[in-house]
């Protein structure tokens, strides 16, 4: 899972596909019927018809957690007015024992369940962080005739002890939407899709996105891609964005050589439109052949496909971890119980890694940019818990204190895979790297092959060298910080110092406005009349910023002032329109962007050229 913008997000499971008898009586499938047509209250409504049950008993659940989350997001709230019938009509007793769960009396007389869906784009509390909203890509919308997002876990649950039946789900929609997935529709029809699944397991990883038809196809080396999107006023198409989407998974299909059994892979991307009932929490989510991303229509095209590189070849690159390469806490996940692995190390940070790496490789960036990147890691790292097993924090990421370090397998994470990548490369005079190692991992294990936690240590030492060994027991599984020059200067590249542009508005995590909490006004702050931003257009602090260039903002859209802010070039020309005191002005210039001194790196020590050729090389 990849989150942008201050959100969090990834690593989904792998789930290995059951063999299933292609004739499987009814009688053994969970039949679910999810009506798209008659949207009522915005609710959707769902019919489940149960296998054979022999109890008299049965608890019907709806996730508490699901996989590459790393968060408690009771889907079960969004049901609703849960039912229980048996075949004559008749009511059975029904009682609910928490969020996420229902127990049915008489279980064994149960025809069917019935009970209606809220999404959960419209409880987002539109802040974009520091909340506990369910984050966007793994959640659900019901936008009637307009769009569904269908994150299926949060529609369809699994009866105790029967997870590992088929589902057969028929979703009825309008005929003007078209429903983008990698699953197979059994039904030719116009209004109605039929996916049949070897068990709950694959449904939950295959999202759904209904839609006004708006893809592309293409094949990358074998593989066929769908990019689908969503754009609710028609600022984008599937069409404007595949060119650079095809030639980011051209280079990472290249760049991931034979780990690569994906045949069919989906990207569904959602713009929202950032009202108050839309989605707020961007980024992406991948699932074995999918990736949902939701990211805000307002964004400039350079940025929106800039968003999309980073974000999907994050959740692409998955494929090898933990999709193929995973513990049995991920093999047999518990939706809401869930036993978390001690990996997010690789899972996430090796990712995110890979989704760094291979743009060197491949030649979509150069050093100084991969270097920027690899140095802005390191600052964020050292604002979390530098301290803090790396292994125990995954183990118990969904408790505090470690939920709060979740965000740090983006950065010491992929730093982690960094420094195992030039470990590996020194030690085998640059022939071998961590992708290497993955590859042997996947030989070793693979998608039915899950490894015991407690045993993935001593495998890759044996993979590789005591010195990678050591690196994991000191550094990931202990608690000392990572020298991270130590493991740069074997690859001759040291500290550099460089002048960043900066946004006007906000400094890491220090806003230079404020907002007035009666009017909802945004406001700047006395201590910012200095930066240079606030000086040039000669902005005083109490100063109410009401427009600028022509579009209104307050606290509802602060984030549209950031994010678009982001785009600004120095010199370009901007209006403001401010009241201060109780008079209107406008006030007409140039953006002056404030800058600032950032570390980076810089490649100094010519006679480890080889060698650190091979690193971003290959």
């Amino acid at each position: 899972m990849k989150k942008i913008l201050y959100t969090l997000a990834l690593a989904v499971t792998f789930w290995s596909c059951k063999t299933g008898s292609t004739g499987a009586a009814k009688s053994n499938t969970v039949e679910v019927n999810i009506n798209l047509t008659d949207v009522k209250d915005d609710k959707v409504l769902v019919t489940v018809t149960p296998p054979a049950i022999k109890t008299d008993e049965i608890v019907y659940s709806i996730p508490k957690t699901v996989p590459g989350t790393y968060s408690t997001d009771n889907y079960g709230k969004y049901a609703e007015d849960f039912k229980a019938f048996d075949a004559k009509g008749t009511a059975l007793t029904v009682k609910r024992l928490d969020d996420n769960s229902w127990s049915i009396s008489n279980a064994k007389t149960l025809k069917k369940i019935t009970y209606l869906v809220n999404d959960t784009f419209d409880t987002e509390k539109g802040t974009g962080f520091g909340n506990d909203d369910v984050f966007s890509p793994a959640g659900t919308n019901i936008d009637a005739g307009k769009n569904f997002m269908l994150n299926t876990h949060g529609f369809v649950g699994y009866f105790q002890d029967k997870l590992d039946v088929p589902y057969k789900v028929t979703i009825t929609h309008p005929e003007t939407l078209w429903g983008a997935t990698s699953m197979t529709d059994e039904d030719a029809s116009n209004t109605s899709d039929v996916f049949s699944t070897s068990r709950y397991a694959i449904l939950v990883e295959n999202p759904i996105m209904y839609a006004k038809p708006d893809y592309t196809t293409f094949n990358v080396n074998g593989m066929d891609i769908l990019i689908a999107v969503y754009s609710p006023t028609g600022k984008f198409t599937a069409e404007s964005i595949t060119p650079e989407m095809k030639t980011m998974m051209t280079a990472q299909k290249n760049f991931l050589g034979k780990v690569n059994s994906t045949k069919k892979y989906t990207v569904l991307l959602y713009l929202s439109s950032m009202a108050k009932d839309d989605a707020h929490g961007f980024g992406a989510l991948e699932h074995p052949t999918a990736t949902t991303v939701v990211l805000p229509e307002s964004m400039p095209k350079e940025k929106l496909v800039e968003s999309m590189k980073d974000v999907v070849s994050h959740e692409f690159f998955h494929i090898v971890t933990p999709l193929t390469i995973h513990s049995k806490e991920i093999q047999f996940f518990d939706y809401n119980a869930p036993k978390m692995s001690e990996h997010l190390w690789m899972y996430e940070g090796v990712t995110e890694y890979f989704a760094n790496l291979f743009q060197i490789n491949q030649g979509l960036i150069d050093e100084a940019e991969f270097y920027t990147r690899i140095a802005d890691k390191i600052d964020q790292a050292k604002g979390l818990d530098d301290t803090m097993s790396f292994t125990l924090m995954s183990k118990n990421v969904l408790e505090q204190p470690y939920k709060d370090q979740y965000l740090n397998v983006y950065q010491k994470g992929a730093l982690i895979g960094m420094c195992i990548d030039i470990i590996i490369r020194e030690k085998s005079n640059g022939e071998r790297g961590i992708l290497d190692l993955m590859h042997k991992l996947s030989d070793e294990y693979g998608v039915e092959k899950p490894f015991n936690d407690n045993e993935l240590f001593a495998k890759i030492t044996s993979l590789t060298y005591p010195e990678v060994g050591e690196f994991l027991n000191k550094y990931v599984a202990g608690t000392t910080p990572i020298p991270y020059d130590f493991y740069l200067a074997k690859v001759g590249v040291t500290k550099a110092t460089e002048k960043k542009p900066g946004n006007p508005f906000i400094k890491g995590q220090t806003p230079n406005v404020t907002i007035d909490k009666a009017t909802k006004e945004i406001t700047v702050r006395p201590e910012s009349e200095s930066i240079e931003f606030f000086k040039s257009l000669n902005l005083k602090g109490g100063d109410k910023i009401l427009t600028v260039n022509s579009k209104s903002y307050n606290l509802d859209n602060i984030y549209d002032l950031i994010t678009e802010s982001e785009n600004w070039k120095e010199n370009d020309p901007i209006t403001l329109k401010i009241k201060r005191g109780t008079k209107e002005e406008t006030i007409k210039g140039t953006v002056k962007l404030p800058y600032e001194e950032a570390e980076t790196f810089k490649a100094t020590d010519a006679s480890k050229d080889k060698l650190k050729n091979a690193w971003l090389k290959g």
